[in-house]
């Protein structure tokens, strides 16, 4: 079985006033192109949880406080060649320090007999 990757789900937590910004910032850098679609996405509401320690500058919240945001979890496909671009236009423009980023390999339909 040939296991090429050639596209990746992106997700990151967002809080709720930033989502169409990020958005439009990562599906501007390649990401959400389905076939002939472009900024395809997928969104769902959720709270995060987090406590800032005493060196962190957070954007919601005190440090050393447990926090809970609601949050919308944003998903896109991107092709592999774009990745780099992508994440970087998602930290340029996400309001978090640090945010939770996840790349997942996607296996392209065609493997599967």
């Amino acid at each position: 079985m040939n296991l090429n990757i050639n596209r990746v789900k992106i997700i990151v937590t967002i809080p709720i006033e930033n989502v169409e910004e990020v958005r439009n910032a990562i599906c501007e850098a390649g990401a959400g192109i389905i076939g002939n679609y472009t900024y395809c996405s997928m969104s769902t509401k959720c709270i995060g949880t987090f406590k800032p320690n005493d060196e962190a500058k957070p954007y919601i919240g005190e440090n050393n406080k447990l926090e809970f945001v609601e949050e919308e979890k944003l998903e896109v496909v991107c092709d592999v060649d774009n990745v780099k671009k992508v994440i970087s236009k998602l930290r340029e423009v996400h309001p978090y320090e640090e945010p939770a980023i996840d790349i997942i390999p996607l296996l392209d339909e065609e493997i599967f007999k």
